[in-house]
């Protein structure tokens, strides 16, 4: 696997990388929230399992003591992004809404495939055989996103089918700015790897390569927020990007993905999984 170069000077801070929209680093992954109004905001993913003790504190911090958003929405499943889920939802009393491919996965009906170590590329990927594979059951909360792509909590904003790395990942839009929450249908740092994934390097990859489970999917999601032209951009794991080469960095990787995101070798790089 390969990499694609940022330059520096469009790397921007998690906290303060785009008008109204703010993220927060929960040590491997980020989550962000959308701001509406006074006291009034969305929040997108919820960290890892155990982190929505410091997800309230971190939202009380930024909209009030008591606060608590519109609804919550998920890129996807995995444990690194429903971490939280299951607490905050019932503790906020407010819904979920994913994907309806991801719905076994957030219903305590299904686990995801197994994780693919044999992918390469550091430490984070040789462990991912311990990295949990669900499902929570938030069956009580979680609702289908709308056929039609918008999002009735978040106006101006759109969600797009994204699959590959899970079959109902979604990344989220807004076309007044070309903003992109991306999820994890490309990371920007090398999430594979432990050095990377701890300091936050930056530099343009296809999604953590250990729990992708269809590659030509996930090459055609990407060819996809391609063709958006994004001028800022924030994954899931990785810092925020935001300036003149966030959209020709972005194609690159889509013309170049076999090269760059696909691994050599492993589980289903040749086949997704069934």
């Amino acid at each position: 696997m390969e990499k694609i170069t940022i330059p520096e000077e469009e790397v921007v801070p998690l906290e303060t990388f785009a008008p109204g929209v703010a993220g927060a680093r929960v040590l491997i992954v980020n989550i962000y929230t959308v701001t509406l109004g006074p006291s009034d905001w969305v929040l997108i993913d919820c960290g890892l399992p155990w982190s929505a003790g410091y997800i309230k504190r971190w939202a009380e911090n930024h909209y009030g003591r008591g606060t608590r958003p519109r609804c919550i929405l998920l890129t996807h499943g995995h444990f690194d992004h429903t971490g939280g889920v299951e607490d905050l939802a019932r503790e906020w009393g407010v819904e979920v809404y994913a994907h309806p491919l991801e719905m076994p996965y957030l219903t305590g009906k299904s686990e995801y495939p197994p994780p693919d170590p044999s992918v390469g590329g550091g430490l984070m990927a040789l462990l991912c055989k311990m990295y949990p594979r669900g499902p929570v059951d938030i069956s009580g909360s979680v609702r289908e996103l709308q056929p039609s792509g918008e999002i009735g909590a978040l106006p101006g904003w759109r969600w797009i089918h994204t699959p590959g790395h899970t079959p109902g990942h979604v990344s989220f839009f807004r076309e007044k700015d070309r903003l992109l929450i991306a999820g994890d249908a490309f990371a920007t740092t090398k999430q594979e790897s432990f050095l990377a994934a701890a300091t936050q390097k930056p530099e343009l990859h296809g999604p953590p390569a250990y729990f992708t489970t269809d590659w030509d999917a996930a090459r055609e999601s990407v060819e996809r927020l391609a063709a958006l032209q994004p001028v800022t951009a924030a994954a899931g794991h990785g810092l925020p990007l935001s300036g003149s080469h966030v959209a020709g960095a972005l194609s690159a990787l889509a013309r170049d993905f076999d090269r760059i995101a696909r691994p050599e070798h492993g589980r289903y790089v040749d086949r997704p999984a069934a």
